[in-house]
């Protein structure tokens, strides 16, 4: 069977021997058909790729928002149509070479179609990559990613009203999807992300494994991962790490201190923001994430942006301290101590160690308690208010959560905690926990 290149070669030396195209029913006949074709291909292509309507994932609350259709939408349109200006160059060489087969008109068919189908694939994986995350929400965790929805959000619009100041409102929220992995993870708003092909994502992601959604109460992350974006949309992406950095420097305790807790900035800044959001509970939540193998917590990472496993409950339990949560700070600090009792049993270097009971407080009153222009001359922890009453709200709603009536307005972002508490205290079988936890949050 001849293939495309003997078609080509015979019918372009054909053309160039005759001086015309070859008539039908002669074996170069094929090659203005196929001209025309592959500037077909590439139209259809472009057509196919079309923008995304909410309807074709599901009725229902649980389909995505039409900000979120929106914003893809927007995003894949300015794509397509650079694709349809390609698709008419395509066409118009087609032309050119089906009139006149030349050798140079033919590969300039070849080179035009060569970049249709590689812009074609760039679009191909964003519009695979958003189709694959919206489609989530036709499956039966539909209502599960949207109560995780309704908590990233409620951690967005209590952060918003506490701000000194106003600033813009940034939409749309984030968005949440279920992806295999042990840890969950999050693509901050304006970024460019590889598997997009290094466009700018159009609003923030928050990707949470099966278990994590399956286990309400492990749902701190949820809490973590929108700090990081909070983090990024305060504007605070820049001037915590220098702050840090300099407060340290100033208490004396050297460059490398001061470097490594700099570096360490945006995972504390998260579990920090998430403590404040979601009260004690979510050190419990942490220690789910960071409790290992006493080699892997004990494992020092001299350019990983995590702060060690070792030390890392104990920066939280910190915060707990500042806010007044004495008996629950000592709680897990002692918890934690009982499963890892000498932290110097791996590869923390001794001036981690050494420095860490002064560099903890420096950075979490840095962080938590000192006052940014961008949070219109609040603190984190005026902005983010967590008080005992807050507390005394999620406690209350655990027994509600268990016994599965209304826990009442209580903020979605607290059932997280209720759903612990009810867990640690035995009031409800997991599955009924687990159940009756996204039943309140889907029907909000």
């Amino acid at each position: 069977m001849a293939t495309i290149a003997d078609v080509l070669t015979e019918a372009t030396s054909e053309a160039q021997a005759r001086g015309h195209v070859a008539k039908a029913g002669r074996p170069g006949a094929l090659l203005p058909t196929w001209l025309k074709t592959q500037a077909m291909n590439v139209t259809r292509h472009a057509a196919a790729l079309r923008p995304f309507t909410r309807e074709e994932f599901g009725p229902g609350s649980a389909m995505p928002t039409e900000g979120h259709v929106q914003a893809v939408n927007v995003l894949i349109s300015s794509l397509r149509a650079k694709l349809l200006d390609m698709s008419r160059s395509v066409s118009q060489s087609a032309a050119r070479a089906a009139a006149e087969p030349t050798t140079d008109n033919l590969q300039e068919l070849l080179e035009g179609k060569e970049r249709g189908q590689r812009w074609v694939q760039a679009i191909e994986r964003i519009w695979d990559f958003y189709f694959e995350l919206f489609g989530q929400r036709q499956s039966k965790y539909g209502t599960w990613l949207l109560s995780c929805d309704r908590i990233a959000t409620d951690c967005y619009q209590d952060a918003y009203v506490g701000l000194g100041t106003a600033r813009s409102v940034p939409a749309p929220p984030p968005f949440c999807y279920m992806r295999t992995g042990f840890s969950p993870a999050t693509f901050r708003r304006g970024i460019p992300l590889r598997r997009l092909g290094k466009q700018l994502n159009p609003f923030p992601l928050v990707q949470l494994p099966y278990h994590r959604m399956l286990n309400p109460w492990t749902l701190g992350a949820v809490l973590h991962e929108v700090s990081h974006n909070l983090q990024s949309d305060l504007g605070l992406n820049e001037t915590v790490p220098r702050a840090i950095a300099l407060r340290l420097l100033r208490a004396g305790l050297g460059r490398n201190v001061a470097k490594t807790w700099s570096r360490w900035n945006r995972e504390t800044f998260a579990d920090l923001s998430g403590l404040l959001l979601g009260g004690p509970e979510v050190v419990g939540s942490l220690m789910d994430v960071v409790g290992r193998s006493p080699e892997m917590v004990m494992h020092y990472n001299s350019r990983g942006p995590h702060p060690t496993p070792g030390i890392r409950t104990l920066i939280s339990t910190e915060l707990l301290s500042r806010l007044g949560f004495h008996e629950e700070a000592e709680h897990y600090r002692r918890a934690w101590m009982k499963l890892y009792p000498s932290l110097r049993t791996g590869s923390i270097p001794d001036w981690v160690l050494d420095s860490f009971p002064k560099a903890v407080k420096v950075v979490v009153d840095t962080i938590c308690f000192r006052p940014y222009a961008s949070l219109g001359n609040k603190s984190l922890s005026e902005v983010i208010r967590f008080a005992p009453k807050d507390q005394q709200m999620i406690v209350e709603a655990a027994g509600r959560l268990a016994a599965g009536t209304d826990p009442g307005i209580i903020p979605a972002r607290y059932l997280i905690g209720a759903a612990r508490i009810a867990l640690e205290r035995g009031l409800a079988r997991p599955g009924v926990i687990t159940k009756n936890f996204y039943t309140e949050l889907a029907r909000r």
